[in-house]
């Protein structure tokens, strides 16, 4: 009874932790009715796991704990990294609530399981099935939920313009659903702009090689990022509105001739700009670097190859739109062939993370123009850094073909 008493406690603290989350403490922005999935779905799968504790054998009985344990201690752990440098607000309190209950379940799930063996004596084959099964469990569901969680709910860090080489403002940008996001502006020298995507303080040295080479730069922080507003979504689903507005606010610039837009996209923005060229002309051109997958439709293209991880990167696309609100977006081979008669410039790196190997579908589906380049030596996103003088030359290039600026940067 203490036991089940315990265990009830732990769940009440997790629900709290998640009512404050996805209700008391909404991001700028944002509204209850955008968070009402990563309500509602948490609330009755902990309502289902206090219905089936107390009712199941104590192996099962300590599973559910150990895998509520692992998802209280990660949001628990989201909300201590959240804590402002003035204190603790509901969220870190309730926070705190949640590695209580962590840490409380992996007790029960742990005592449970040793008791269960005791008791039982399993015979040394049933031991190693159920070792086999926690095995993948913990891969094809606990794992991508958790990821899911980290995505959709991790702090954001304001940026500074430290670096920038050249003068730049501050701007604000209002998307059509509403939000106000937060960029740098450098202004066009040659007629023409681009915007850097998604993150201003990861993006300084794509900053400084554009605007050294004359080209406008509009560096933009993704929706829920930054300073900007929105819920944050690590796979940018949705995002493709930041790119539209950002694209409107360039074609509305004195300095930029005749809407010459372009975008470069790095990880996630490469992804979202693919997705965005396909489905607005503003963006005359696009260069995606280090694009991959976002969702399991990605997963997909790899065919018979990824038939280990579709049901996983299935898992984690769902718990992704259930704590986002949003669904998944079209797949990106999809997208890169609406992009003609637009140029779209893939890049990704020789040693780039998992998935970026996709870019070669990527290309094969996007009609001409098109380019592709695979930098030798190269990590995620790396390629400048990797190939500094390679790399300004060809994005350079490509950007004042497509754009129509040719050589007339000042200095």
């Amino acid at each position: 009874m203490r036991k089940l008493r315990s265990f009830q406690i732990a769940c009440g603290l997790i629900a709290a932790h998640v009512v404050v989350s996805e209700v008391l403490t909404l991001e700028p922005g944002t509204s209850v009715s955008d968070r009402l999935p990563a309500l509602f779905v948490p609330l009755l799968i902990l309502a289902a796991a206090g219905f089936t504790y107390p009712r199941v054998r104590p192996g099962f009985a300590a599973t559910i704990a150990l895998t509520l344990a692992a998802l209280a201690l990660t949001g628990g752990a989201l909300a201590m990294a959240s804590i402002e440098p003035e204190g603790f607000d509901a969220y870190s309190v309730s926070g705190i609530g949640a590695l209580a209950a962590g840490l409380l379940l992996a007790w029960l799930g742990s005592a449970g399981l040793w008791e269960s063996r005791k008791a039982q004596g399993r015979p040394v084959v049933r031991r190693l099935l159920i070792t086999v099964a926690s095995a993948v469990f913990a891969f094809e569901v606990l794992l991508p939920v958790g990821f899911a969680l980290v995505a959709t709910h991790r702090p954001a860090s304001p940026p500074e313009g430290d670096g920038i080489d050249r003068p730049f403002e501050e701007v604000t940008i209002t998307t059509a659903d509403g939000l106000e996001l937060e960029a740098w502006n450098l202004p066009s020298r040659n007629g023409a702009a681009v915007i850097v995507y998604p993150d201003r303080a990861q993006s300084v040295p794509h900053v400084n090689m554009l605007a050294d080479n004359g080209f406008g730069v509009l560096a933009l922080d993704m929706r829920g990022y930054g300073s900007s507003e929105g819920n944050p979504n690590a796979f940018g689903w949705g995002a493709t509105a930041d790119i539209d507005a950002a694209a409107g606010f360039l074609r509305g610039q004195p300095d930029v001739v005749e809407g010459r837009v372009g975008g470069l996209g790095l990880s996630v923005g490469g992804e979202q700009m693919i997705e965005a060229a396909a489905v607005n002309p503003a963006l005359r051109a696009v260069v995606s670097e280090g694009a991959g997958e976002r969702s399991v439709r990605e997963t997909l293209i790899f065919g018979p190859r990824a038939a280990l991880v579709v049901p996983q990167q299935a898992v984690l696309t769902t718990a992704v739109a259930v704590f986002s609100g949003d669904g998944p977006p079209v797949a990106l081979d999809e997208a890169a062939a609406g992009i003609a008669p637009s140029p779209v410039f893939f890049i990704h790196g020789e040693e780039g993370q998992a998935g970026e190997e996709l870019n070669e579908d990527f290309y094969s589906a996007a009609g001409e123009p098109k380019q592709i380049w695979k930098v030798p030596g190269a990590g995620h996103v790396d390629g400048l850094e990797a190939a500094p003088e390679e790399y300004e030359r060809h994005v350079v290039d490509f950007f004042e073909v497509a754009l129509d600026v040719g050589s007339q940067s000042t200095p």
